[in-house]
C-alpha cells in the first residue's frame, strides 16, 4: 500500500513540473519579444550584416624610363540577384542570356543556365554566382550589354565582383627585385619593401551573409571608398636589365654554375640600372630568380681578390708603398705562422713591382706587404675598412640587406694569420653590393654615393616622396691614392688577369676575384668567382659587379668566368648608350648630298623624328601609317621613305641604332646577334623576306 502511494505521489509531481514548465514558455517568449527584443534583433543584424574591408587598387611599379614593371589588372566574378529583374524583362531576356552565358563559359548548356537562374528566382535566392571563372575588363564591358544585365545592378541584378591580380608586362624580368607580397604580408623586393605606399588604404562596404557562408555586397550610403596606392618609380633600365640577365644566364648554363649575380650602377648618381640573380632550380633543370644574392644575407661570402683594392688603398694612404716598389714572391708560397699562403701560378712570380703584383693578383705579394706594414698594428688596417664604410650595412632601400662581417683585432677570433688572409679577401664576408660601392667610389674620384633603386613615390602627377643621390663619404682616400688605384684597375685589364676583356674601342677598369669556398670548415677546390669594375675607364659612367658561384670546367677563375660576362654586358650598354657611343655615319639616304640644306637625320621612330624636325623648323611630309622610318633628304625638306615595318616580313633596320633595331626585330619574334658598334650596316636576312617559323635569328653588323 505504501509503495502504491509513493508511485502516485511521484507521478503527480512530474505532472506539476510539466505544467509549470509549459506555463513558463509563453512567459519567456514574451520577455524575449518585448523586453529583450532590441538586443536580439541587433545581434541578428550584426551576424547577417557586416561592414567588411574592400581592398584598394595596388600602385604600379615603373622602370626609370616609364616602362611598366608591375601593375594590378581588374578581373571579375559574375553573380546576380535573380529577384531584381521585373517579370516582363526577365521573361523576355532569360533565354538569350542563358545562350550567351553558355557560349561564353562553354561549361553548361543554355538550358542548364536557364534552369539554374530560374530555380534560384523561384526559391527567392538573392545571390547566385553564375560562374566562378574570372573574366577580364573587356569581357565585363561586353556582358554589361547582354539581356537583363544591361539594366545594371538595380534593374537587372547583375553583380560584377572585382578581383585584382598582379601582372608583370616583362614577365620574369627583374622578378626578384620587383618582388612579391603574399597573403600573409610576407614578401621580398620592391613589392614588399614599399608596400606601405603601394597598398593604398582599404575601404569598407556593407555585406550580407547568405546561406552557405558566402557574403553578398549590399550597396549602402555609408560605404567608404578605398584609396588607391601610390606608384613606385625605380631607377631600373629594362634594356640593361635584359642584357644583364641574358649574359648571366648564358654563362651559368655554359659553366653549370650554382648561381650568379650582376649589379649595374651609374657612377655619379648611385642609380641601380640592373640587378640580376639566377640560381639553379631545385629540380636541377634551368635557372630562376629565387633569391637576391646581390644584396641579401645569403650573398654574403668571402669576396677573394676583389678585396685587394682595399688593401692597396690602405698601403697607399699610409705611404707604405709606391707602385714601382719591388716585392719578392719567390716560388709562389710564403708561410705566416702555421699557415702557408700560395699564388695561383705554379712556381710563383719571383720579383714583382707593386703594380705587377696587383695586376697579376699575387696573394703572396699583397699579404706580405700588408703584414709587413700593418702586422704590428692591425687595427690601423681595419680602420680603413671602417673609413670606406664596408663594415656596416649601406641602408639600401630593399629589405633584407646582408650585414658585412669582419673580425676585430684583440678578440678571441683574431689570429696571427688573420691579417694576411683578410688582406686578400678571406675570413670576411661581403655581399656584391658592398664591393661594388667601393669600386664605384674609386671610379667617382673618391666620392662614395649610396646605391639606390627607387627614385620617386607618385600618384598621377603628384610626387609624394622623392629620392636623390646621397653622398655617404665625400672622399674615401686622397686624390693621389685614388689616381693610383684607377691606374691599377686599368692595368688589370690591359696587362693582368683580365687581359681577355680588353677592348680597343673603350677602356675597362676592374679587378678579378677568385675565392676558394669554405665547406664544413675546410677550403675546397670549388670557387666563388667575380669581376668588379667600371667603364669607360677614362670617363666612367657605369660600374658593375659580376659574381658566379661554383662554376664547373677548366680555368674556373674570375678572369675566365665572371670577366667575360662583364665584357658582354658592357659592350651592349656601350652600344645602346648614345652618350657613350659617338655618332657615326649611317646609311641615311640623300637625294643629293652636295646640295644638302637640311640637317643630318637618322632613321628611327617616325614620331620622334617628326617632333625633332618641328622643333628645328624643317619641313617634312610624314607618312600616315609608318611607325619606324628611314629618311630621304631633299634640298629643303625631309621625305619619309616607305619601310614596311608593320607587315609580316623581315624589316629593313639598316641605318638604325642598335636599340631601335633590337626593339623592332624582337617584337617580331626574331632573335638578334650583333657585332660592332654604331648603326646597323648589314643584316643577314634580306629585308622583305617573308617571316616564317624558320626565321628565328638574324645577324647584324654595326659600323
Amino acid at each position: 500500500m505504501n509503495i502504491k502511494r509513493s508511485i502516485v505521489l511521484r507521478v503527480r509531481i512530474v505532472f506539476i513540473l510539466i505544467a509549470l514548465a509549459t506555463a513558463a514558455i509563453p512567459l519567456r517568449i514574451a520577455k524575449i519579444q518585448f523586453e529583450e527584443g532590441d538586443k536580439w534583433r541587433a545581434k541578428a543584424e550584426t551576424v547577417n550584416f557586416q561592414y567588411r574591408e574592400v581592398p584598394a587598387t595596388r600602385g604600379n611599379i615603373y622602370a626609370g624610363d616609364g616602362s611598366l614593371l608591375a601593375t594590378s589588372l581588374p578581373f571579375y566574378r559574375v553573380a546576380m540577384d535573380p529577384m531584381i529583374a521585373k517579370s516582363e524583362k526577365y521573361n523576355a531576356g532569360i533565354d538569350s542570356l542563358a545562350r550567351l552565358l553558355s557560349g561564353f563559359y562553354k561549361d553548361k548548356s543554355a538550358t542548364a543556365y536557364k534552369r539554374m537562374i530560374t530555380d534560384a528566382r523561384r526559391d527567392s535566392k538573392r545571390y547566385l554566382v553564375l560562374n566562378r571563372k574570372q573574366i577580364g575588363y573587356q569581357d565585363m564591358q561586353q556582358m554589361s550589354n547582354w539581356p537583363i544585365f544591361r539594366d545594371g545592378r538595380l534593374g537587372g541584378g547583375v553583380l560584377f565582383e572585382k578581383v585584382e591580380k598582379r601582372y608583370r608586362p616583362f614577365n620574369s624580368l627583374a622578378s626578384r627585385t620587383v618582388g612579391f607580397l603574399n597573403e600573409n604580408e610576407y614578401g621580398a623586393g620592391i613589392e614588399y619593401s614599399f608596400n606601405e605606399y603601394l597598398q593604398g588604404q582599404d575601404g569598407k562596404a556593407l555585406f550580407q551573409r547568405l546561406a552557405g557562408g558566402s557574403w553578398k555586397p549590399v550597396f549602402d550610403a555609408e560605404d567608404v571608398k578605398p584609396e588607391d596606392g601610390y606608384d613606385v618609380v625605380t631607377t631600373l633600365d629594362v634594356n640593361i636589365q635584359d642584357v644583364a640577365e641574358t649574359a648571366l644566364l648564358h654563362q651559368l648554363e655554359k659553366r653549370e654554375a650554382a648561381f650568379g649575380s650582376v649589379i649595374v650602377m651609374e657612377v655619379k648618381t648611385g642609380e641601380i640600372k640592373a640587378i640580376a640573380n639566377l640560381q639553379r632550380n631545385k629540380n636541377g633543370r634551368g635557372y630562376g630568380e629565387n633569391y637576391n644574392f646581390a644584396i641579401g644575407d645569403q650573398g654574403n661570402t668571402e669576396p677573394g681578390s676583389t678585396f685587394k683594392l682595399l688593401s692597396m688603398l690602405a698601403l697607399l694612404e699610409e705611404n707604405k708603398v709606391s707602385l714601382e716598389q719591388k716585392v719578392e714572391t719567390g716560388t709562389g708560397s710564403h708561410k705566416f705562422y702555421d699557415r702557408t699562403m700560395t699564388d695561383a701560378k705554379r712556381g710563383g712570380y719571383g720579383t714583382l713591382t707593386v703594380r705587377e703584383a696587383f695586376e697579376k693578383s699575387s696573394n703572396v705579394a699583397i699579404s706580405k706587404l700588408v703584414d709587413e706594414n700593418f702586422g704590428s698594428s692591425p687595427s690601423k688596417f681595419m680602420a680603413y675598412v671602417e673609413k670606406v664604410g664596408l663594415n656596416e650595412p649601406l641602408g639600401f632601400q630593399l629589405a633584407g640587406e646582408g650585414k658585412p662581417y669582419f673580425k676585430k683585432p684583440g678578440t678571441k677570433e683574431w689570429y696571427g694569420t688573420s691579417l694576411p688572409w683578410i688582406s686578400i679577401g678571406y675570413e670576411i664576408k661581403l655581399n656584391p653590393l658592398h664591393t661594388l660601392a667601393l669600386y664605384n667610389a674609386v671610379a667617382n674620384d673618391g666620392e662614395m654615393v649610396k646605391p639606390y633603386i627607387v627614385k620617386a613615390i607618385v600618384k598621377g602627377k603628384s610626387i609624394e616622396e622623392e629620392f636623390d643621390t646621397e653622398v655617404v663619404r665625400k672622399r674615401i682616400a686622397s686624390e693621389k691614392t685614388i689616381k693610383n688605384l684607377q691606374e691599377l684597375l686599368v692595368g688589370v685589364v690591359d696587362n693582368g688577369t683580365a687581359r681577355n676583356i680588353a677592348d680597343a674601342d673603350y677602356k675597362i677598369a676592374g679587378k678579378t676575384g677568385t675565392a676558394q669556398k669554405l665547406i664544413d670548415g675546410r677550403y675546397t677546390q670549388k670557387y666563388y668567382t667575380s669581376f668588379a669594375g667600371y667603364f669607360p675607364a677614362d670617363r666612367p659612367k657605369y660600374s658593375m659587379i659580376v659574381v658566379i658561384d661554383n662554376p664547373n670546367g677548366y680555368a674556373a677563375y674570375g678572369g675566365d668566368v665572371s670577366a667575360p660576362v662583364f665584357k658582354e654586358i658592357a659592350d651592349r650598354i656601350y652600344a645602346l648608350d648614345l652618350e657613350l657611343n659617338p655618332t657615326s655615319e649611317g646609311q641615311i639616304l640623300r637625294a643629293d648630298a652636295s646640295k644638302e640644306k637640311v640637317p643630318y637625320v637618322k632613321a628611327g621612330k617616325a614620331e620622334e623624328i617628326h617632333q625633332i624636325l618641328e622643333e628645328l623648323g624643317v619641313k617634312a611630309n610624314p607618312t600616315q601609317a609608318e611607325e619606324w622610318v628611314k629618311t630621304l633628304a631633299t634640298e629643303d625638306k625631309i621625305v619619309w621613305k616607305e619601310n614596311n615595318m608593320d607587315t609580316p616580313i623581315v624589316p629593313d633596320v639598316s641605318g638604325l641604332p642598335l636599340r631601335d633595331a633590337l626593339f623592332i626585330l624582337e617584337n617580331k619574334g626574331i632573335k638578334v646577334n650583333y657585332r660592332g658598334k654604331g648603326l646597323v650596316k648589314q643584316q643577314s636576312i634580306n629585308p622583305g623576306t617573308k617571316l616564317s617559323s624558320n626565321t628565328t635569328t638574324i645577324n647584324l653588323v654595326l659600323g
